[in-house]
């Protein structure tokens, strides 16, 4: 039986290692943060700082005046807006390629991991957890799907049959045919990248938050945010909707089911930003 390891080995071509992450993230608890030192981290990657500043100049965040350096956009726009950017920007070169283990296409993983994200995000600020870390672990939280994506494409009339005839989810999939999932997949790999352990226990536990000791409350954000985000119709295959599992989650949070509409709304507004923004259809 292969181990998680063993997954993350075979795939680790098609999850490049986010290096500016590990040394982004300690900066997000700093009040006063040295904006140099911002810039100097994005700076050294030509891709990231030509599509951070593509993003800093869209109507949305330029008013109409150019920006045209990082240390202008990191005061312009704010560094944890910033961090945002970074994050979507990092995640969007693995996460908009097909998938072709789940029968994903292109974009769909990303406008999904996107739409979780926000909604997540939505949720941890009114819960006042902290927002930005609460958005990295949601965008990452299926990144364990194209780790097994690659396991899965040798099986694909095995996933068809079970998708289709059994209605299985794509976790119930994974659990059947690999006897893992992409839950687990993602916080060890996660692990390899050396990001904090709540970082990696909000991925691992997304979809059993109460089973992560001590980042519960991080875990059911992402939980909340994912579950928000199939209702918003931003989801592919069937979806599991644990009506039990998302109680458990709104108790942990200290929400009631009736704050679902609530977010749903703000989530689609603020995703219609973003699509027009990363130029998603």
């Amino acid at each position: 039986m292969r181990s998680l390891d063993d997954y993350i080995r075979a795939a680790h071509h098609l999850v490049p290692a986010p290096q500016v992450l590990p040394q982004i993230l300690p900066l997000l608890n700093q009040p006063d943060v040295n904006t140099s030192t911002v810039v100097e981290l994005i700076a050294y990657n030509q891709s990231l700082t030509g599509n951070v500043l593509r993003v800093c100049n869209s109507a949305y965040f330029s008013r109409g005046t150019a920006i045209d350096s990082l240390q202008n956009a990191v005061t312009r726009v704010g560094f944890r807006q910033i961090y945002d950017i970074v994050v979507s920007v990092i995640s969007s070169v693995t996460l908009m390629r097909p998938q072709t283990g789940y029968g994903v296409e292109a974009n769909e993983l990303w406008s999904h991991s996107v739409a979780t994200a926000i909604a997540t995000q939505i949720v941890a600020r009114n819960c006042s957890a902290d927002q930005q870390i609460a958005f990295t672990a949601a965008i990452l939280h299926d990144i364990g799907k194209i780790v097994l994506s690659l396991a899965l494409e040798d099986m694909k009339d095995k996933v068809t049959f079970e998708t289709e005839k059994c209605g299985l989810s794509p976790y119930e999939i994974e659990m059947k045919l690999l006897n893992v999932n992409h839950a687990e997949i993602g916080g060890r790999l996660l692990e390899h990248w050396n990001l904090p352990e709540h970082l990696v226990a909000g991925v691992r536990y997304h979809h059993h938050p109460a089973e992560a000791k001590g980042n519960e409350r991080l875990a059911a954000c992402v939980y909340l945010g994912n579950f928000i985000a199939y209702l918003m119709g931003y989801g592919y295959g069937k979806h599991s909707l644990d009506l039990k599992a998302r109680d458990e989650t709104l108790q942990i949070l200290n929400l009631t089911a009736e704050n679902i509409p609530q977010y749903m709304q703000e989530s689609f507004e603020k995703f219609r930003q973003v699509k027009h923004l990363y130029k998603l259809k």
